[in-house]
């Protein structure tokens, strides 16, 4: 007979819903502390990055995360896939700002655009440069566009009204010559190649960002 047939009904409830609690608590622990080696591992990453632009190996993560190789292959599986959900945690974590009003004059427009974009690179520049590693990567690729889309929505917005004065070609060509122009990698070139400040490089960005605006307000002019 078992335990239960012979135990009071009030007992048996009791120690039925004893073993549920014990059997929940335990495995909310190891969520817990499966949660807690996730979170170490992609600070560990993440810092390896920002302090060396480049993608670290799974054995220098474990070892900065003070966890065991095995428990990262556990999480991620792969360095590419360790690498992709650091990429997330980062993008999280400098997220664009909102655009500056449309009806603001247009130097404010290009100094806060050119400030929030030279922000935004400066803080990705090493994620950029490590995820060369992984070049044809799609879960990159497709974040990659993502973020140009973002952008250059960002661009649509705040220069809405010389937009507006053009074309549906001119508008595309502009938006173009602006995407490529302040681009990341024209920052990195900036930044990393040619050595420049901060201040230098979007100093530079925004006689560029000017002159691009200017040149197609000249034409939408002499095209009316």
């Amino acid at each position: 007979m078992s335990e239960a047939a012979v135990m009071p009904r009030g007992n048996a409830v009791a120690a039925t819903a004893a073993d549920v609690s014990g059997t929940a608590g335990r495995t909310d622990g190891r969520n817990r502390r499966a949660a807690e080696t996730r979170r170490k591992v992609i600070e560990a990453a993440k810092a390896m990055i920002a302090e060396t632009s480049t993608a670290p190996t799974v054995v220098a993560v474990a070892k900065r995360a003070d966890v065991s190789v095995r428990s990262v292959f556990q999480h991620f599986g792969d360095v590419e896939s360790l690498f992709v959900t650091v990429m997330d945690a980062i993008r999280k974590d400098v997220a664009a700002p909102a655009p500056t009003a449309a009806n603001e004059p247009q130097v404010i427009r290009i100094a806060s655009l050119v400030q929030n974009f030279a922000e935004l690179f400066d803080k990705t520049v090493p994620l950029r440069v490590a995820a060369g590693q992984f070049v044809g990567h799609p879960a990159l690729i497709e974040r990659g566009l993502a973020s140009k889309r973002e952008l250059r929505a960002a661009t649509f917005e705040t220069f809405a009204p010389e937009f507006a004065a053009l074309d549906e070609q001119a508008r595309e060509e502009l938006a173009d010559a602006i995407g490529a122009a302040l681009s990341l990698d024209a920052w990195i070139v900036l930044r990393r190649r040619d050595g420049l400040s901060f201040e230098r490089a979007t100093a530079v960005w925004r006689r560029t960002l000017s002159a691009l605006l200017g040149y197609n307000q000249a034409t939408a002019a002499a095209a009316e």
